[in-house]
């Protein structure tokens, strides 16, 4: 005789000890079977935009929060009819992992041990949010069960969370079958109040873009962007904070007011490197490769830090003592539709060329289609913010929290440059280093910089710094 259970699934915390994710959609509904690990919702922290993987095998029984809701870790978001024949459905080992009264860990770290200790061979499956709850082959699938049950009542009615009218077949069948679109793209339409399913995307296989929402809106660009569009005839928009701005502002005000920040400036003749650039361009080795002026500056600044270690290390306040890093996690500041994030390439010291241009290529467009995953946004070393491309000059970038350095490349302009006692015309960059105060000494930092710019002038200069 096979039994059912209601199994809430708690929202997890999904790294770096975040308390709370805002629920962007759901892509199950009430009555849907799910499978072991199956996506069920996309959720927002401060950080990324995460798919949960469900923890258990069932019924969708009740969905408790509804799309747009900011909700603490914790916090139950959605109930399942699980088959209480227990383990094989995926119910009891991922009570094992999760822990307590009807919770889940979609992290499963104890999950192995709580399969060995009822004698059951254990898989974790990985998936967007770490590694779900152990997969157990019991060599049936799972499957609702059926004639005589027993069954657990909830807290509350499994009813929908969402208040009103019951919803329509349509509704639950655009829940369940979303259009095809990237995270931003979303967020646009529903700040927008424009229902994705009424568009039809013009992007590959179907895939709804950016320009589709605006074209079906009618909106001006600029009426688009805002983040919550004005009340008629109002003079204010007032937009929430929260998510990537939220966690951002935190981050920066902890920084400011905690790092004694000290900013220098240099500016450099770089027309040997944006010379190199253009070699490398027409390099067969390099074809295929995306090149540009951050690339060689990036290599630059992990070249300039062997000799200037101090610029790579952390202050930590708790124990009372300086991290030296012996590895480089190379930050690079991205502006996105969510906001600044600063994704890190992880040992990006030990990259070539080649492999940094790759990893830098990777790393902007994952964060401009807003699937950076938290694990990309913390644990970096150092920094690099290119304002350059945004036609500025110089500017004192605040340290990312953890860090003692950033550096802030601006923009390659022709100016007027005396070389050989003699007025010739150059291309020019003016750096701008950052850095901690209480791990580097103005020496220090002053002596990373020289290194910085004396690389960027004569690439040549490498081949005494290696």
């Amino acid at each position: 005789m096979n039994l059912t259970m209601i199994k809430e699934f708690k929202l997890p915390d999904l790294g770096e000890g975040l308390t709370e994710s805002e629920i962007l959609s759901w892509k199950v509904a009430v009555g849907d079977t799910v499978t072991l690990n199956q996506v069920i919702a996309e959720v927002e922290t401060a950080k990324a935009v995460v798919e949960l993987p469900s923890p258990f095998a069932g019924v969708v029984a009740q969905l408790h929060e509804q799309p747009g809701t900011v909700v603490e870790v914790g916090k139950p978001i959605v109930s399942f009819e699980v088959d209480d024949a227990g383990s094989s459905s995926g119910g009891g080992a991922a009570d094992a992992a999760g822990g307590s009264a009807g919770g889940a860990s979609v992290k499963g770290a104890p999950a192995t041990a709580a399969a060995e200790a009822v004698g059951s061979p254990a898989k974790r499956e990985p998936n967007l949010v770490g590694y779900g709850a152990v997969v157990e082959h019991s060599g049936r699938p799972a499957r609702r069960a059926r004639g005589q049950v027993q069954e657990i009542k909830p807290q509350s009615p499994a009813t929908p969370a969402i208040s009103g009218p019951a919803a329509s077949p349509q509704a639950e069948a655009a829940v369940s079958e979303r259009p095809r679109s990237t995270p931003p793209v979303r967020k646009l339409a529903r700040d927008l109040g424009i229902e994705l399913e009424r568009i039809s995307g013009t992007g590959p296989g179907g895939l709804i873009t950016r320009d589709d929402v605006l074209d079906f809106s009618g909106a001006s660009s600029a009426a688009a962007q805002a983040q919550v569009p004005p009340a008629e005839g109002g003079r204010e928009t007032r937009t929430p904070i929260k998510g990537v701005r939220k966690f951002t502002a935190a981050a920066m005000v902890q920084s400011a007011f905690t790092a004694p920040h000290v900013t220098e400036f240099l500016t450099v003749d770089v027309t040997a490197t944006m010379e190199l650039l253009a070699k490398l361009k027409g390099n067969r080795s390099f074809e295929g490769f995306k090149l540009t002026p951050l690339t060689i500056a990036a290599k630059a600044v992990l070249v300039a830090l062997r000799n200037n270690p101090t610029l790579n290390s952390r202050w930590d306040e708790a124990s009372h003592e300086i991290v030296q890093f012996n590895y480089v996690n190379l930050g690079i500041a991205a502006a996105t539709p969510r906001g600044l994030t600063v994704p890190n390439i992880k040992d990006a010291d030990r990259m070539s060329l080649r492999e940094l241009s790759t990893a830098l290529t990777e790393l902007t467009d994952t964060a401009r289609a807003g699937k950076t995953s938290p694990g990309d946004l913390s644990g970096g070393t150092i920094s690099i913010t290119n304002i350059g491309v945004f036609g500025i000059d110089a500017g004192t970038p605040i340290l990312n929290p953890g860090e003692a350095a950033i550096v802030a490349l601006g923009a390659v302009r022709k100016a007027p440059w005396v070389v050989n006692d003699e007025l010739a015309v150059r291309q020019v960059m003016s750096l701008s280093l950052s850095f901690d105060h209480r791990l580097v000494d103005g020496e220090q930092g002053s002596r990373f910089l020289a290194d910085l710019g004396a690389i960027l002038a004569d690439p040549a200069m490498v081949m005494t710094m290696i």
